[in-house]
């Protein structure tokens, strides 16, 4: 049997005074709750951190130890160590599925690969797709671009502007230089160049130096780091946070919020926490415990001033569920091998946005983290170990991905403590055009054999809209700056608030915008 995971680990850094307890009244006040310690509720707590207010960041996980298994393949694919989200169902057929969601301090970004891509300006505008319109967002790129530079200071992200074609201006450079190709992807790069394509080094936030530095952090797309060198939401935003004042409250799993018998306030939340129903009163309240959850507490919170959810009056809170179109795509060379350890540092944005030759937007090519023979038995368990191993060693790496239309009819659903997901998705045509395109490519960069497995219902970390922000309260659920139309007091400050996925990752850009409206939201909660 496995060990098992430890649930009391305190990073050693961290103050002890920083991790709160709930006291025999089962009670306890601060000015700002945020709920979640991903990357929105973690940005938006190292935001506020010096507003004088009393932060309080709730997560229903613990911290999650740095030990050997973090980064033992194995472990993670095979033993499912670090899995603790339970089972969602699909709303079509009621089969229970595992999400790609992890319930630890710092979320998800604790097993994300540290690709911070800003959205592109385009992102932001409407934009007819094959299928329909990605919806313009209530506010611009500009008005994040300063909030960008910020994020990629605090994550230390690596990368260079000059490059891909569809890089949105910046008014700041990267705080650190690009990570370069390794011989095997710069080969791939020079061959893509020569196609006449526009292969650039994509910005990351891995901070290796030496070769032996990259065989440390080999798996750290997918796995969690322990040494350190992934910058995520906990070691580069949360603990400083904490370090300088926030406080966080661990293992608490909110349950409903609790609002003022008008429902103009949330008064309180509901947790449990070591076994007990605990009480949180605050004067404002930030949900950012990500797209599919931060809806169905809402919902769960319905009440007589709000019988169809929480901040729900539009009829829109837990529709327009995106994720992208992603698939896994793998190119062998069964003559050649692959001895790359950090493989992801290559992008295309060819066909990203509409042009000659391609009428509508396709979506982006980046590398995978170099895959190994545990992290592909899941997706072919009949497949021998040694034929995973052969092929992992000659392949090269690939995650492609389109963007998903929002649809009122995709959307998350709850029945009592059952968490449904109805999602088909859209827009599929053009992701297929650029899986086409791109077997092309690879196959003229010298690899002949290509795998490819679209990712379905159970791969959601990309996953947004479920509490789309706009102009119009009957056609959103937040405002521009992430507050809802109905209730004064309430935010969301995850990837909820997206009215569209564009094709690229989200985190970036979820962390953008909380340090965008912490502003708003301190001034809010002093006037209040």
């Amino acid at each position: 049997m496995p060990n098992p995971v430890r649930q009391d680990y305190i990073p050693p850094e961290l103050r002890p005074d920083s991790v709160i307890s709930v006291g025999p009244s089962g009670e306890i006040s601060t000015d700002v709750l945020i709920i979640g310690s991903g990357m929105g509720g973690s940005s938006l707590a190292w935001a506020l951190k010096d507003s004088g207010l009393k932060v309080l960041v709730v997560e229903q996980g613990t911290f999650l130890p740095r030990e050997p298994e973090n980064s033992q393949p194995a472990e993670m694919y095979l033993k499912g160590r670090y899995k603790n989200a339970g089972s969602w169902y699909d709303g079509r057929t009621g089969t229970p599925f595992a999400p790609g969601v992890y319930y630890w301090v710092g979320g998800n970004t604790r097993f994300y690969g540290a690709m911070l891509p800003r959205f592109r300006r385009s992102d932001f505008t409407e934009v007819t797709h094959h299928d329909g319109v990605s919806p313009a967002w209530p506010f611009g790129y500009d008005d994040l671009e300063p909030f960008y530079c910020t994020m990629e200071r605090l994550l230390q992200v690596h990368g260079r502007t000059d490059e891909d074609p569809t890089e949105p201006p910046h008014s700041k450079p990267y705080p650190h230089p690009a990570l370069e190709h390794e011989p095997e992807i710069e080969r791939f790069a020079r061959s893509l160049r020569g196609q006449g394509l526009h292969p650039f080094h994509t910005p990351n936030a891995l901070n290796v130096k030496t070769q032996a530095d990259r065989a440390a952090v080999m798996t750290a797309d997918g796995c969690p780091d322990e040494t350190g060198m992934k910058s995520d939401a906990e070691n580069r935003i949360l603990l400083p946070a904490l370090r300088d004042g926030v406080k966080i409250l661990t293992d608490a799993k909110i349950t409903r919020l609790i609002t003022s018998p008008d429902g103009r306030k949330v008064i309180a939340a509901e947790a449990r926490h070591a076994g007990r129903t605990v009480r949180i009163n605050a004067k404002t309240f930030a949900v950012a415990c990500g797209a599919v959850n931060s809806a169905a507490l809402l919902l769960r919170s319905a009440g007589d001033a709000h019988p169809h959810g929480l901040a729900n009056s539009s009829g829109l809170l837990g529709r327009n569920y995106m994720v992208h179109n992603s698939t896994f795509f793998v190119g062998v060379n069964p003559l050649r091998t692959n001895p790359t350890k950090w493989q992801k540092t290559l992008g295309i944005n060819d066909f990203y946005e509409a042009g000659p030759g391609t009428p509508f937007p396709l979506g982006n090519l980046q590398m995978l983290g170099k895959l190994q023979a545990p992290m592909l038995k899941p997706a072919r368990p009949w497949a021998p170990m040694w034929s995973l191993r052969f092929m992992s060693a000659r392949s090269i790496d690939i995650y492609l991905t389109s963007e998903d239309l929002p649809s009122r009819d995709n959307r998350v659903r709850v029945d009592g403590d059952r968490i449904l997901i109805d999602w088909t998705p859209t827009n599929l045509a053009p992701h297929h055009e650029l899986v086409r395109r791109v077997t092309r490519a690879v196959r003229k960069a010298g690899y002949p054999l290509i795998f490819t497995q679209r990712m379905g219902i159970e791969t959601n970390s990309h996953m947004c809209g479920t509490a789309v922000a706009g102009h119009d309260p009957a056609q959103s659920v937040l405002d521009p700056l992430c507050r809802s139309h109905d209730v004064e007091n309430l935010w969301v400050t995850d990837s909820s608030f997206f009215p569209s996925s564009a094709a690229l990752n989200p985190a970036l850009t979820i962390g953008a915008n909380a340090l965008r409206v912490a502003p708003a939201l301190a001034q809010a909660t002093n006037d209040g």
